[in-house]
């Protein structure tokens, strides 16, 4: 039987290899029941999560929230639209779990614009309206569909992707769970025309093959 010699170079490079894969795995699993999240002591040190309470002080109250049943205002932004989501603050219990849920509430017209979730894929259920919604993959190829109430849409995690309520008069509502206890959100078109310092006009020129009018005006549309 022949064996590959392993040289230090290619040891370097497949240790190098773990290394980046091991931060582009989902939230760790607990070594744990629970960890509830300990909100009243303050660390000058980092936790991939939030530091545990005693679990001889764990009560139900910790893993239970009413925080999404109450609609968010949808008109609080030009787009339309308003997500409420669990968090270690509201629902302790889901420190280290691996998991967030959302409310999306969307008004009449109104568009959760397109972004992305770095950290974590999304699932979808439609309970209120007609909402469309899309995710593009990274061949450019657009996958989507009109959700009504019961229906549900999987969203891969760190796709471009989209939620749309047509009706102009009615308002829509939808439940996401997200795979990971803080899965981030970057809205595309806040993140190249709003970011701080500003991305160069000639930069965005070339990008979106517009004028630096065009940039100017799509800033102020944004609220810049």
């Amino acid at each position: 039987m022949a064996f590959t010699k392993v040289t230090p170079s290619s040891l370097q490079t497949l240790v190098v290899l773990a290394l980046i894969l091991s931060h582009a795995r989902t939230d760790p699993d607990p070594l744990q029941d629970y960890c509830v999240a300990d909100m009243r002591n303050q660390h000058p040190y980092s936790f991939n999560g939030a530091p545990c309470i005693d679990p001889d002080s764990v009560c139900i109250s910790h893993f239970t929230t009413s925080a999404l049943s109450k609609p968010g205002n949808a008109k609080a932004n030009h787009f339309g639209f308003n997500v409420t989501l669990t968090n270690i603050a509201n629902l302790p219990g889901l420190n280290t779990m691996g998991l967030t849920m959302a409310r999306i509430d969307i008004a009449g017209d109104g568009l959760v614009p397109l972004h992305s979730h770095p950290r974590a894929s999304e699932v979808t259920i439609c309970l209120k309206g007609v909402i469309g919604v899309g995710f593009v993959d990274t061949s450019n190829r657009l996958f989507t569909q009109i959700l009504r109430p019961g229906e549900s849409f999987v969203f891969p995690k760190g796709l471009i992707h989209y939620l749309y309520n047509s009706d102009p008069k009615n308002s829509a509502l939808a439940i996401s769970g997200l795979s990971s206890q803080n899965p981030g959100a970057q809205i595309a078109s806040i993140a190249a025309f709003m970011s701080k310092p500003e991305i160069p006009d000639e930069v965005l020129g070339k990008a979106f093959q517009i004028t630096g009018q065009d940039i100017a005006k799509i800033r102020k549309n944004l609220g810049g």
